[in-house]
């Protein structure tokens, strides 16, 4: 037997005792030790499972959380976004550090924002004039950069690129 298994048969032995002492000690009928023996073999067995599985109660608990407040949960690199009342994904976010509510649009090859919330976060609004399709069809707008976006865990600050993807935010004109 290994050191690390013996120090756990030693622990599980020690614990077994006092349990088995305990229950002398008090002099009850067999029936109502056995019983009681066993109430403690459950306490035992349910710590031991909260105890093994705390990783995924704590996940529990998140995704609890956040579909309770609407709010996206981080799991490492991951950021579970749960469905809101209206059908959408919402997420509370920041760009250039001051926060708005966006949508996620997952076929969306650009981020759009309203012109007010584009002058208020310090996005240029002198860039180029573009045409994106939205849902309510074609719209006009100007293609500028941000400094630096935020959603949950998740900081981009990489939007200098020449790429016309999700690296360039647009305003409504």
């Amino acid at each position: 037997m290994s050191g690390g298994n013996a120090a756990f048969a030693a622990y599980y032995l020690i614990i077994i005792v006092a349990v088995v002492a305990s229950l002398i000690g008090m002099r009850q009928p067999i029936g109502k030790m056995l019983k009681m023996a066993l109430g403690w073999v459950a306490i035992f067995g349910v710590a031991f499972l909260i105890f093994a599985f705390r990783g995924e109660f704590s996940s529990i608990g998140q995704r609890l959380k956040a579909e309770a407040l609407g709010s996206a949960v981080a799991d490492g690199e991951t950021l579970r976004v749960p469905i809101g009342e209206d059908g959408h994904f919402w997420v509370d976010a920041t760009i250039n550090g001051r926060p708005l509510r966006l949508m996620i649009d997952s076929g969306a090859s650009v981020t759009t924002v309203s012109r007010a919330f584009a002058e208020s976060a310090g996005v240029p609004i002198d860039g180029r004039r573009t045409v994106v399709q939205t849902a309510a069809g074609p719209a006009s707008s100007i293609q500028s950069s941000a400094e630096q976006l935020e959603v949950g865990s998740i900081k981009r600050t990489d939007f200098r690129s020449t790429s016309t993807s999700t690296a360039t935010s647009t305003c409504s004109a």
